[in-house]
């Protein structure tokens, strides 16, 4: 078996800084990028343990839902309203970085909200 190799995740988009400004103020990661006007950002783990996430200019518009999604990982090991506490938290964190709300997932005991990142990227609050 090989060693197991660093990934990075690309994301395709229209304005790539604005995009890893808020990627890096959501994970506590620190933004990258060449220039304001540049084609290209990233957002990257400062103790190097996470993925470094790439962002790209690219022409075109997102036109249909994400089949990749990243889940801010908030409420593990909670359960029921102290999760939901802990993830409502995060949200309300979030949507002054530009953050939407899309729908909140409960269930009495598991829970998750879907949101949408600067760009109408689907990533959840989990």
């Amino acid at each position: 078996m090989s060693a197991v190799k660093q990934f990075q995740v690309t994301f395709d988009c229209a304005d790539p800084v604005r995009v890893a400004r808020f990627w890096a103020e959501t994970l506590g990661y620190q933004a990258e990028y060449d220039d304001e006007q540049g084609g290209w950002a990233a957002a990257k783990d400062p103790a190097g343990a996470g993925p470094r996430l790439y962002f790209q200019r690219v022409p075109e518009g997102k036109v249909v839902k994400n089949r990749v999604h990243l889940d801010v990982r908030v409420g593990t090991g909670l359960v029921g309203e102290e999760r939901l506490a802990a993830l409502e938290a995060e949200c309300e964190r979030l949507l002054p970085l530009g953050a939407e709300r899309v729908r909140l997932l409960y269930d009495g005991t598991d829970s998750c909200i879907v949101m949408q990142d600067v760009e109408g990227n689907e990533f959840c609050v989990d």
